[in-house]
């Protein structure tokens, strides 16, 4: 029963994939930014933002309006008047007559009106860009996920076919034993199937391997059948002072700047809506044209300057404190994602260090699993143990292998998740 078909097959399959165009994480990162549909609605948001941006500076520029129309009266407007005492009808506009005018307003004095609101659309603006390396950020995490279990249940695929295989090789020394007389059918038939079951363990961990693919496929916006092909190579966290790590993590997580900046943008808004009881100043100017025969002249250019005060507003004010109160909730709810910051990363750091001691402690456990198996092979074949031992052996092997890559891929999942918590994934 060859008991070591399972490491050429782990060599065999790695060999044969660097000979493939294999993807990395790193290359797989880069193609799910290229082409997910959240990061395109993300970079949407930032765009959209930036017009809202020029809007709000766009206010200080002047305004030009025209405007032209066509009256027409039923009768000749005309003025009375009462000269020597008779009275007198005399006209003072044409029935029908054309007008047109072209207006300038530029804003003077808007009381910080203006200003506000452009450091309120700055920060929204701001905010979408973070929230943009948020979305990449999230965007990478699920891809990370979706890339371990693909070589998880890889690995797992490779194990249960070892068994298939070790499980093969123990029926045919069963069946040899039978034949010469030496153990009763019985054993022969509960070799098979233990066979079987390994057989159909394959037979899932084949179809999960196929769904754990296309769910890949659906995370990169590819075709759902589309062959995936990944090697293993996962970067490192550098550092072990969890208070370092906490303070690169507020440093650099972009969701707190975007509750950073979004705080901004209210405190502004609430000055701008309370700048609207201040005065407002607007220089105009322009041309207008009437067309009028009894008018010396029918066009005018004008200019003034006007004044606008609300002295009292019964909404103005609520509004203004309704924003405050919205910059307050947005306040807590950073402090309380700073107090989750550090949850994570003290929890993810702790996985980093649980997964390698389980590494080190399944390393040990894999050379004592196959000796044992090794062991109870040869003494079922020298009569001097129950072929139950042989398959509680085999299957011992066979969770050892299993344990043994769970706690790679822990570990490498760890690491990352270690490295989203610090905003560096």
């Amino acid at each position: 029963m060859p008991i070591n078909k399972y490491n050429f097959l782990l060599i065999l399959l790695i060999f044969s994939k660097q000979a493939m165009a294999v993807e990395t994480l790193e290359q797989v990162f880069a193609d799910a930014l290229n082409k997910n549909k959240l990061i395109h609605a993300a970079k949407a948001d930032t765009q959209a933002s930036e017009q809202q941006l020029f809007a709000a500076e766009g206010q200080y520029l002047p305004k030009l309006s025209l405007s032209s129309g066509y009256t027409q009266f039923d009768e000749t407007p005309s003025a009375k008047a009462n000269f020597g005492g008779q009275s007198v009808q005399f006209p003072m506009n044409q029935a029908g007559s054309f007008n047109a005018q072209a207006m300038v307003s530029i804003p003077v004095f808007t009381s910080g009106k203006i200003g506000h609101g452009i450091d309120a659309a700055k920060a929204v603006n701001l905010a979408t860009q973070h929230n943009e390396m948020a979305t990449a950020l999230n965007i990478k995490l699920k891809v990370a996920n979706a890339f371990i279990a693909i070589l998880r249940i890889q690995k797992g695929l490779i194990v249960a076919q070892s068994h298939v295989t070790n499980l093969k090789a123990h029926v045919k020394d069963v069946n040899n034993l039978y034949q010469q007389g030496m153990i009763a059918r019985n054993d022969l038939l509960a070799a098979k199937v233990e066979l079987s079951n390994a057989e159909q363990l394959v037979i899932q961990q084949d179809n999960q391997l196929a769904i754990a693919k296309a769910q890949f496929n659906q995370l990169l916006n590819r075709n759902l059948s589309d062959e995936v092909e990944l090697v293993e190579a996962f970067p490192e966290v550098s550092g072990d002072d969890l208070a370092i790590l906490f303070k690169q993590a507020l440093k650099q997580r972009p969701e707190l700047e975007v509750l950073a900046e979004q705080i901004r943008s209210l405190e502004a808004q609430a000055k701008s809506e309370k700048a609207n009881l201040l005065p407002q100043v607007n220089l105009n100017g322009g041309y207008q044209y009437q067309e009028n025969e009894y008018q010396a002249f029918e066009g005018l250019w004008m200019a003034n300057v006007t004044l606008n005060w609300t002295l009292f507003d019964g909404s103005t004010n609520h509004r203004s404190q309704a924003v405050k109160r919205q910059a307050l909730s947005l306040k807590s709810q950073r402090d309380d994602f700073i107090s989750n910051i550090h949850l994570q990363v003290r929890q993810t750091w702790l996985d980093t260090q649980e997964t390698l001691k389980r590494i080190e402690v399944a390393k040990q456990a894999i050379e004592q699993a196959d000796e044992n198996l090794r062991m109870s092979i040869e003494r079922y074949q020298q009569g001097l143990a129950m072929q139950t031992e042989v398959l509680d052996a085999e299957d011992l092997r066979t969770k050892i292998y299993n344990n043994f890559h769970n706690a790679e891929y822990d570990s490498a999942m760890a690491k990352l998740n270690l490295r989203y918590a610090l905003g560096i994934l």
